[in-house]
Formats: structure tokens, C-alpha cells, sequence
């Protein structure tokens, strides 16, 4: 399998390159590679257009915690006006406060890390809770939508602290086709 791989790739001192009216062709001896070198250009200038975020993960973190923590509030009222749970309605506004810190210490870059942990924390405790509740009660509702909620905010928290605290790895580009 690697001499086969070995005698597709184009030897240096063989290929000749040239620009053409539908693209650049490359020629290796006899063989022609102007439909690969197409497909590539294509594939790079299609890159750049159509919708994409191009936010980043640190700007992502404020809306994030301050949408889970209006969901926790929110949850608690809920179930404090429907049963009357003054837990529920504790854990509700402890985690919109724990959330409400993180929102505000994500906004700075100088703060960003420890709002990432508040976050983090706040997220495996409520993970925590909502899996206890869930395999003490064995109802899916509502501690298994809550619980899966509370693990993907963990999850975000943690790609998130890892991301502003790890100092970032500079890999070089890939060079250029002739």
C-alpha cells in the first residue's frame, strides 16, 4: 500500500505547473491533475461564503451562563408556584446568582477564567443534584431534561475554561500547492 501511495504523489523534480483558463493544471510526466487542483480551489473558495459563526468560544460564555442561569430561576419559580418547593425555589435563585456572577466575570478578559470555574462549579453541582434526584425518584421528568441541560453546561464550561486558561498552540499552515 505505500509504494502504491508512493508512486500517485508527484515527484518534485517532474511537475510542471501552469495556469489555464479553468485553472492551474499540474502534470506529472503524463499524467494530468487540473481536476484535482480544481476540486480544490472549489472547496476553499466555498469555505468563505454561506453562514458560519465566526464567534469564538469566550464570546459564547456570557450568553451562555446568563440563559442557564434565567432557565434555573425559572425552573425554581416554577416548581415553587406549582408544589410549593422552597428547595426548588433555594436551588433556583442560588444557581441565577452563581450564573449571574459568571455572566458578569466572563464579560472582562482579566476576570474571564474565574467566571469560567463559577460556571463550571455551578454546572457539576446542578449536575450532581439533578442526577441524584433522577435515580432517587426514577422520574424522567422533569430531573432528566434538567440533568442532560446541566451536563451539556458543563461541558460547555469545561471547553470553555480550557480554552482561555491553556495558552494557545501555534501550528503552521500546511504549505501551498504549486
Amino acid at each position: 500500500m505505500s509504494s502504491l501511495s508512493l508512486t500517485l504523489l508527484p515527484s518534485p523534480s517532474l511537475v510542471s505547473v501552469r495556469s489555464t483558463k479553468l485553472g492551474r493544471s499540474v502534470s506529472n510526466g503524463g499524467r494530468n491533475w487540473s481536476k484535482l487542483t480544481r476540486l480544490l480551489e472549489k472547496s476553499k473558495s466555498r469555505r468563505n461564503c454561506g453562514l458560519c459563526c465566526k464567534a469564538e468560544l469566550s464570546e459564547l460564555t456570557p450568553v451562555a451562563s446568563a440563559a442557564y442561569g434565567v432557565l434555573l430561576l425559572g425552573g425554581g419559580l416554577f416548581a415553587y408556584s406549582k408544589s410549593g418547593s422552597k428547595g426548588s425555589l433555594f436551588g433556583g435563585l442560588t444557581g441565577s446568582v452563581l450564573m449571574a456572577s459568571a455572566y458578569f466575570l466572563t464579560k472582562s478578559p482579566e476576570t474571564r477564567v474565574l467566571g469560567d470555574t463559577i460556571g463550571l462549579g455551578a454546572a457539576f453541582l446542578f449536575s450532581s443534584v439533578f442526577g441524584f434526584r433522577l435515580a432517587s425518584s426514577r422520574k424522567p421528568v422533569p430531573a432528566g431534561p434538567l440533568l442532560l441541560l446541566s451536563v451539556g453546561m458543563l461541558s460547555f464550561f469545561v471547553m470553555a475554561y480550557m480554552h482561555d486558561s491553556l495558552p494557545p498552540i501555534y501550528v503552521p499552515d500546511p504549505l501551498p500547492l504549486p
